[in-house]
């Protein structure tokens, strides 16, 4: 993996090259590959990392009857019963709400949702992740609202790219978050498949890790 002090270098750059902005900004990561055949389906990155210091914190939507959907209205953003599923079929208006949430669902609930609305989540890199019996379903939530996933897409171009973190977080909170990603990166592609790495604020120029 990238040297940390690297990481941190960049790191550091970003924020002291972020300029004045009305919005807080992003701290993005770019990875760019070499010698990789993503055309391949095992090669194909698909991964969700939990920000170890947070930065990300999405919305949360959870399909859910019953005691699952008891707790998880105390920690979510919305619950949707499976009585209410048709109607978001029914409605595309619903539809585009929907997919600004990151989703979760009560296992029994999956197949009902992945025949009404799987072919709109799945294009849309949404379809929820199960909620396992007997999981802290707030602790779950809490880490569902730090992941970021890095997923190969289009024509399967050699690079990826993802949140790490805002300009006003520390600078050790967006080295971690930044060497979680890259761990995680790694046990799927070799470190020598690596050709560059960049962090960069919404607006700013990127710095380079390696």
């Amino acid at each position: 993996m990238a040297e940390k002090k690297k990481i941190e270098e960049a790191v550091r750059s970003c924020l002291q090259d972020k300029g004045k902005r009305k919005f807080t900004q992003s701290i993005d990561l770019a990875i760019n590959f070499t010698g990789v055949d993503f055309k391949k389906a095992e090669n194909r990155l698909n991964v969700d990392i939990v920000l170890p210091a947070g930065g990300k914190e999405s919305k949360i939507a959870v399909f859910a009857d019953g005691e699952v959907a008891a707790e998880a209205k105390k920690h979510a953003d919305l619950v949707i019963p499976g009585s209410e599923i048709p109607a978001y079929a029914a409605d595309k208006a619903k539809q585009k709400e929907l997919v600004k949430y990151s989703l979760l669902a009560s296992p029994q609930l999956m197949p009902v949702i992945g025949k009404q609305l799987g072919q709109i989540l799945a294009s849309s890199g949404k379809l929820p992740r199960p909620i396992m019996p007997n999981v802290n379903v707030a602790a779950l939530i809490t880490a569902t609202r730090k992941t970021v996933s890095l997923k190969s897409k289009g024509k399967f171009l050699p690079s990826v790219h993802c949140l790490v973190g805002r300009e006003d977080m520390k600078e050790e909170d967006l080295v971690a978050n930044v060497m979680a990603v890259l761990e995680a990166v790694e046990k799927k592609i070799s470190e020598t498949n690596i050709s560059s790495i960049y962090v960069k604020t919404t607006m700013g120029k990127p710095a380079r890790v390696l």
